[in-house]
């Protein structure tokens, strides 16, 4: 355009003869082609500007699509970790599958191993709790015979002091004379020595001795529920008296019958009375002196409750 303006002048400049006609014409032309020359620069700028968006707008779309490149790619990581998860899940699944069913296999027998083990337990407890309540109401009844023994024993034993304080009282003037009255493991001795009743080697009761067994009888035949044990004792100096006498054995039992015959011919029932020679063989003191040996030698009338009562409840 620069170029054709400058022909334009140089033409006008040097040529005097153009007329005014062309001049104006070019000059129209000349202001035309300026506008357009404006108008194309206007245009060129508005070009350029958009031009400079596009490439700001293609720079932030290329800055895009490389972050969305790398999206992708952590995407299509994520995606092979994924389908590697998953294959573990499935072959995790098929072997747990698989382990799950031997093992509700083996729950199943374990269960019914558990349920025959049960039913024999209930079983078994059944039979016990019937033996337990058998057990019980056997020991119930047990219970209450047992509260009867222990009453009928606190009678016995009532009745058995009862009877020594009697004995006692009987026997107080022969206390201290070698006649001895206690109690002991339910039973009530009456201890007499020979030199209470007898003569050395004899078996005749003397006055003095068959003036106690006397007084003794008395209490016993208003006792008819006691047993009456009589023992005879000797120390341990052999029997050399004669008379009919083999030994100490033969001497102890003949004391002993000497003090049942007493006794049943004052009235005692001879069904309670027992004769029991024990010759040497139970001594209450020691055989070397003179006292020891004459506490040996000696008759024990043993009165003992009648425990057929008691034995009879222990049967049952």
């Amino acid at each position: 355009m620069k170029k054709i303006i400058t022909l334009i002048l140089t033409l006008v400049i040097t040529s005097s003869c153009v007329s005014k006609k062309i001049y104006q014409e070019l000059e129209e032309k000349y202001n035309i082609l300026k506008n357009r020359n404006q108008d194309l620069v206007g245009e060129n700028d508005d070009l350029f500007s958009t031009t400079k968006d596009l490439e700001d707008t293609n720079l932030k779309l290329s800055k895009s699509m490389d972050s969305l490149q790398v999206v992708k790619a952590k995407l299509l990581d994520d995606v092979v970790a994924l389908e590697t998860r998953k294959k573990q899940l499935e072959n995790s699944y098929s072997e747990l599958s698989q382990s799950s069913s031997e093992e509700l296999d083996a729950k199943a027998k374990e269960i019914l191993r558990l349920s025959q083990e049960l039913d024999t337990k209930e079983a078994t407890l059944i039979a016990e709790n019937t033996r337990l309540e058998n057990l019980q109401n056997k020991l119930a009844s047990r219970s209450e015979r047992i509260q009867q023994l222990e009453k009928l024993i606190a009678s016995k034993e009532t009745a058995m002091q009862h009877l020594k304080d009697a004995v006692s009282n009987a026997l107080q003037n022969f206390e201290g004379n070698g006649l001895t009255v206690y109690k002991k493991n339910g039973k009530v001795y009456v201890s007499m020595e020979n030199k209470l009743l007898f003569s050395s080697g004899s078996w005749s009761v003397g006055n003095q001795g068959k003036s106690a067994v006397i007084a003794l009888a008395k209490v016993l035949k208003q006792n008819k529920d006691i047993n009456v044990l009589i023992e005879g004792h000797t120390d341990n100096a052999p029997y050399n008296g004669g008379n009919g006498i083999d030994d100490n054995w033969d001497l102890s039992t003949k004391r002993a019958t000497a003090i049942v015959r007493i006794l049943i011919n004052n009235a005692v029932d001879a069904k309670q009375v027992t004769a029991a020679g024990r010759s040497k063989y139970l001594p209450i003191d020691t055989n070397n002196t003179q006292q020891g040996k004459a506490k040996n030698r000696r008759i024990e009338v043993i009165l003992a409750p009648n425990l057929d009562a008691i034995s009879k409840m222990l049967e049952n």
